[in-house]
């Protein structure tokens, strides 16, 4: 329970009672943390220690991070399926290893039944919490039950009875003993003697720092180059983090940063101060002396962020070092920071900011200026500057030779000899000498935005608003032309011109006397008005020839002077010529282009409005009917314009609205609506690659088009292969299809043409989408192949003559069960071969060139989105965005102009918990990043530009009425004004699908409700495509059933809804009018607040838009769970029987047994087959070795990745013959894994 500040000890004594400790994660390829942040939070409130390790973590993670923390219990989400293998393994091998005390609780929202949790519980899951449960105890409900099972189920701390550095379980409870003081001081006394004795040789390294300076970072590529240099050393960690004041509790989150804790050869433990205004435990000193009593070979220390004055580390370490950045404020400050006199080495961290260049040169002076040592050159001072969050930096790698060369000295070892270790020197696991290439000593900063340009979100803002402004300038100047030319037109001046046009110049001078002035009285009417046309006209009154047709056809006639009689001919007063003239200037202040909307809408009207329009498109004259008739023989017209005649009004809606189809494409980026064909996406994943085949087939049955949308399997958005082990068992085919081999790939898509322009596919992927992409190329490049042959059947024969020799002797892959209705087995063909090997190479080289031509599709491959929100990252931040360079690089050098290179996507930022505006304002920031990197590269605008997409989440919130049409206006303006990109890359395109987030698990037949509405917003604002959810995928992978309803959603609003027959609706109302420009200013505010921050990827590094996210999920929950956001059916309108409780009477669908066995038996197979082959050489040196150099294994790929060479390249041959896990581990070793945030 929460501990108050007047019960804190004043003193340095351990706490009479010692706080629980629980370790929270979410499951194995589960990027899904928002809950179990949520969640630990709570706990930490409740006065309990949290060691959390984040998303994606494994049995093994959590179960060693369990044992080393001697934790009471472990709190974990889990919304990916594969639950009950997961928690199993979890309990089984918390017995094996002595620690079944250790209570464990898990989540998942409604995708666990209550029949799983019975289950579970049964076999030993202290308990599962449902929605049922928070309902019922509300969040803070459930954690005090947490707390309150785990305090009764609590061991008491003891010393074990013996202790050796393989017991995990016995180590971590030895520290938990001298924690907590459960041994006598006698006893204690006599330990510390061994303790000395048995470790006085090892070295014990503390680091120390101010907050944020990147410690953790540090501290794990420390670790890392000690086990990649010294294989058989050991290494102890202590991690000291702050005890909260005001409750109790920590969190103790420095173990989420350290991938290299994974190795068996390090033990970590986290500590929490448990007393104030310190940065390290008051038992720290026992502890480290206790480690070192282990024969570690290194015990390294890690204190809490310290102030200037700290300096207590310095007392407990052999060799202390002090992380700092340059983040110290004047030169001055340095004075005062007391371990720049104690610290034997500092690292400068964060060596890529600002003024880090000009830190290093002052850090060093001090230290000079702090020991006397004027004379040392500046290579010589132990200062090194360092970027500890970026792969391989060579700064650190410097900065770790130099610490073991300074330990060694300090600890007085020696250097091996002949293999043997000189006698008093360190342990013969570790001599503290290693061999790294120090060829390059600083940093290498990977500058993906210029410095010029870092402020592009704010100039973004900036150039948004001004143009709102100019246009609002521009209407009162509109308006102001437009009341001056009524009054001239009261008045019947004869040379009034066409409306805006300007008057002649010699119209603005008084006439000389005698010739014609403001009127002529003795004409009659019909002279009068061939007068004023041939004027409008620019014709001399009375001169020879017709008025033109534009006269003629004046859109504003003016109406005839009337004759009043006398004959002489008047000079014009004074008071005519001032209004021409202000009318002239007016109509001058207008800039051409607002003149040239204006002059053009009548044109532009008549076109919407006429029975029929026609327009060109890349040559190709296109017909359209403007209406629609109704049951009530009524015209609906498919475009509904604005009938205002102000100038001003029609300029603000052309300058901020405009019809469908033109700039700034805030009523849509098309004219008109596809034509036949609705904006469906057929949604599917689960199990094998031939379930969901038949499950796209099944949907696509009748359909003009085929839109496949595609779901894979957390195993497979992890990057990893189906495999034995239970938690990754249980996983396989659930919540998604498994892929993992091209075969996969060639089973998932057989049956439809991906060349085909009625065909196209969106792969809902990131962390491995390179990967994925490769294979789906592939897999168009192998069906056109095989069309090609089968087009002779003598070549058909020969090929198939070949791919029996291929696997004589073996199992041929081959699709499992009946082909579905539709498939016509195109792209089975060529199974377990690929094309390259079956046709000669200019053939196959012309087939693929014309296949990445055709080829439509997205692959959502968004990796800025997935670091904020998602986390399906598996590679290092900055080896990922070069992929997805590479990615769109290649589809420039290759002409891929049908496929989307990214989705940039707002989906799942929201659907960890962001609102709308933050969903819209981080999806478009992430977009304009995108383009700022791409162009960094080199790449033109329009080179790329189209081939991005966005991809959006509805919910119920009111700013979903207008993200769209918010989105639309912003890029177009950007892409034009900003980068000058040309009309199609001006185009945003995106994807809606309905909110995930808003699906319950309680009543979930009114999820159908709640997905119609999102359909509608989406609808009418006229969406690129729309998937519409399942009401059922609150609780499972939606059935036939469930998807047919969720299709049917779509359909019955396009095809039965009579608004729909219009195709603007929005536009005109004036409340999404002021939503929308309420949006829009939003989202330029948060574009502020990003650029403070140095832009997307300077948010991203203090993390502001997960912190964002998180905070507005916390505050969503609330509401929930407070009731005062009423959901129907789940806190209010609660059903009589159930009370809002959810009941599974509906089908759950999961993987079986032998699908999984399937996958597994499958990518054996593939790697079996396919590890060893050795492929023709591509003509353009693609892929293999030395531009086609045959090369084994993936070396060629990592070759390519070290050369900075185009990746993609390398992986459309890479899947040829290795599968997505043996390809992402490869791709670890010299891109580095993605290192997970808080």
């Amino acid at each position: 329970m929460s501990t108050p500040a007047s019960r804190l000890p004043a003193d340095d004594s351990a706490p009479a009672a010692s706080p629980l400790r629980f370790v929270t994660a979410a499951s194995l390829f589960d990027g899904h943390d928002a809950a179990i942040n949520v969640m630990r939070r709570l706990i930490q409130s409740q006065g309990a220690e949290v060691i959390h390790l984040g998303h994606n973590r494994s049995v093994e993670d959590v179960v060693r991070a369990a044992l080393q923390e001697d934790a009471d219990g472990i709190a974990l989400s889990s919304y990916q399926g594969g639950h009950t293998e997961y928690f199993k393994y979890m309990v089984d091998m918390l017995k094996e290893r002595g620690a079944s005390h250790i209570r464990v609780f898990g989540g998942g929202g409604g995708t666990i039944t209550p029949e799983e949790i019975a289950e579970l519980q049964a076999y030993g899951v202290e308990r599962i919490y449902h929605p049922n449960d928070g309902m019922q105890m509300g969040l803070v409900g459930m954690i005090e039950d947490l707390v309150a099972r785990t305090t009764k189920a609590r061991l008491s701390t003891q010393k074990p009875a013996a202790v050796t550095p393989d017991d995990e379980i016995a180590v971590g409870r030895m520290l938990s003993a001298i924690e907590e003081g459960a041994i006598p001081e006698a006893e204690l006394a006599a330990l510390r003697k061994g303790w000395q004795l048995a470790g006085g040789k090892t070295p014990v390294v503390g680091l120390t720092g101010t907050g944020g300076a990147g410690k953790s970072s540090v501290t794990d590529e420390i670790i890392n180059r000690f086990l990649q240099h010294f294989p058989a050393m050991r290494i102890a960690v202590i991690s000291v983090d702050p005890t909260r004041r005001r409750t109790g509790g920590a969190l103790l989150g420095d173990r989420i940063r350290m991938n290299s804790l994974r190795s068996k050869r390090v033990f970590m433990r986290s500590m929490a101060t448990r007393r104030q205004h310190v940065a390290t435990n008051a038992v720290l000193k026992d502890c480290i002396a206790f480690l070192r009593g282990l024969s570690y070979d290194l015990v390294l220390v890690e204190t809490a962020g310290i102030g200037q004055s700290d300096s207590e580390i310095v007392d407990l370490v052999d060799f202390p070092v002090y992380v700092m950045t340059s983040d110290y404020g004047a030169a001055s400050q340095l004075e005062k920071i007391d371990m720049l006199d104690f610290a034997e080495l500092v690292i400068l961290n964060k060596f890529d900011r600002r003024g880090a260049e000009d830190a290093l040169r002052d850090v060093r002076k001090q230290w000079k200026r702090n020991r006397v040592a004027f004379q040392m050159p500046d290579e010589e001072v132990p200062v090194y500057p360092t970027i500890a969050s970026q792969f391989n930096d060579p700064g650190v790698s410097w900065m770790f030779v130099n610490l073991c060369r300074l330990v060694a000295a300090k600890m007085g070892f020696g250097i091996r000899d002949s293999g043997l270790v000189e006698q008093g020197s360190a342990s013969p696991r570790c001599d503290f000498h290693p061999k790294v290439d120090v060829s390059l000593k600083e940093p290498r900063a990977t500058v993906l935005i210029p410095g010029a340009r870092i402020r592009y979100l704010a100039e973004i803002a900036e150039q948004g608003r001004a143009i709102n402004h100019g246009i609002e300038k521009q209407s009162e100047i509109a308006s102001r032309a437009q009341s001056v030319y009524e009054a001239l037109r009261e008045l019947e001046d004869p040379a009034l011109p066409r409306p805006l046009e300007l008057y002649d110049a010699s119209a603005l001078l008084p006439s000389p006397r005698g010739v014609s002035g403001a009127f002529e009285p003795q004409r009659g009417e019909a002279a009068n008005a061939a007068a004023h046309a041939g004027a409008a006209a620019g014709v001399r009154v009375g001169g020879e020839g017709p008025a033109s047709p534009e006269a003629v056809q004046h859109p504003n006639p003016l109406p005839n002077p009337s004759p009043t009689g006398g004959g002489a001919r008047i000079e014009p007063d004074r008071t005519l010529l001032t209004l021409r003239q202000r009318y002239n200037d007016a109509v001058q202040s207008l800039s051409s282009e607002n003149l040239k909307l204006l002059r053009a809408w009548p044109e532009r009207l008549k076109s919407v409005t006429d029975e029929f329009n026609e327009y060109t498109v890349r040559d190709k004259v296109i017909r359209v009917e403007n209406y629609r008739e109704s049951l009530s023989h009524q015209k609906i017209p498919k475009i509904a314009a604005p009938k205002w005649k102000s100038w001003g009004e029609l300029l603000i809606f052309l300058g901020k609205e405009n019809l469908p189809g033109h700039y700034p494409y805030t009523g849509g980026v098309y004219p008109y609506r596809r034509s036949g064909e609705d904006p469906i996406r057929m949604f599917a994943g689960e199990g094998t690659p031939e379930r969901t085949n038949r499950r796209f087939h099944y949907l696509s049955v009748g359909q003009p088009a085929a839109r496949l949308s595609t779901a894979f399997d957390s195993v497979t958005l992890y990057g990893e292969d189906p495999a034995e082990r239970p938690d990754i068992y249980g996983k396989i085919g659930n919540s998604g299809v498994s892929i993992a081999t091209l075969d996969d790939m060639k089973k998932l898509y057989s049956g439809f043409d991906l060349c085909a322009p009625t065909t196209s596919v969106s792969m809902t992927i990131n962390g491995p989408a390179p990967m994925i992409l490769a294979m789906f190329m592939n897999t168009a490049i192998d069906q056109q192949v095989e069309k090609y042959l089968r087009a002779d059947q003598a070549r058909w024969d020969e090929a198939h003559a070949n791919i029996e020799k291929f696997f004589e002797g073996k199992p041929r892959p081959e699709y499992a069960g009946p082909l579905p209705e539709g498939n016509d087995g195109l792209g089975l063909g060529l199974l377990g071969v690929t094309g390259d090997q079956l046709v000669e190479p200019e053939v196959y080289e012309r087939i693929k060139a014309e296949t990445l031509r055709q080829v439509r599709g997205t692959v959502q491959a968004d990796i800025l989105k997935e670091d904020q929100a998602q986390n399906t990252c598996i590679f290092s931040t900055e080896f990922a965005l070069r992929m997805m360079g590479d990615i769109q690089q290649y589809f420039v050098d290759r002409n891929v102009r049908n496929f989307y290179s990214v989705s940039i996507s707002g989906y799942h930022i929201a659907e960890a918990g962001a609102n709308p505006i933050s969903q819209l304002a981080f999806t478009l920031s992430n977009g304009f990043t995108i383009v700022e990197y791409y162009l960094a590269r080199g790449m033109k605008i329009d080179d790329f530009a189209p081939n991005l997409s966005f991809f959006f989440s509805n919910g119920m919130d009111p700013e979903y009425t207008v993200i769209g049409r918010v989105a639309r206006r912003i890029w177009a303006r950007a892409m034009r004004e900003r980068y000058g990109a040309n009309e199609r890359s001006q185009m945003l395109k995106y994807h809606i699908q309905t909110s995930g987030r808003s699906l319950h698990a309680q009543e979930i037949q009114f999820n159908d409700i709640r997905t119609t509405l999102q359909a509608l917003y989406a609808l009418f604002d006229n969406c690129n495509s729309l998937h519409t959810n399942a009401y059922d995928e609150a609780i499972t992978t939606p059935t036939e059933e469930s998807v047919r309803r969720a299709v049917a959603i779509q359909m019955i609003i396009n095809k039965e809804l009579g608004l729909n027959f219009n195709e603007n609706p929005w536009q005109g109302s004036f409340v999404v009018d002021q939503l929308t420009d309420l949006v829009e200013e939003a989202v330029y505010k948060e574009f502020e607040a990003i650029s403070e921050r140095g832009g997307v990827l300077g948010a991203m590094d203090t993390m502001y838009q997960r912190g964002k996210i998180q905070e507005e999920s916390l505050y969503y929950e609330h509401k929930k769970h407070d009731g005062s956001l009423p959901l129907v059916g789940v806190n209010t309108y609660l059903g009589k029987d159930h009370g809002g409780e959810i009941t599974t009477t509906i089908e759950l669908i999961r993987s079986t047994e032998d699908e999984k066995g399937q996958q597994i038996a499958n990518v054996r197979s593939y790697q079996q087959n396919r590890n060893a082959a050795v492929l023709p050489a591509p003509l353009v040196g693609e892929g293999q070795g030395e531009r086609g150099q045959p090369a084994s294994g993936l070396a060629y790929l990592q070759h390519t990745a070290r050369k900075r060479e185009n990746l993609f390249a390398a992986l459309i041959e890479a899947v040829k013959t290795h599968s997505l896990g043996q390809i992402s581990h490869s791709l670890y070793e010299v891109g580095g894994e993605y290192r997970r945030n808080m």
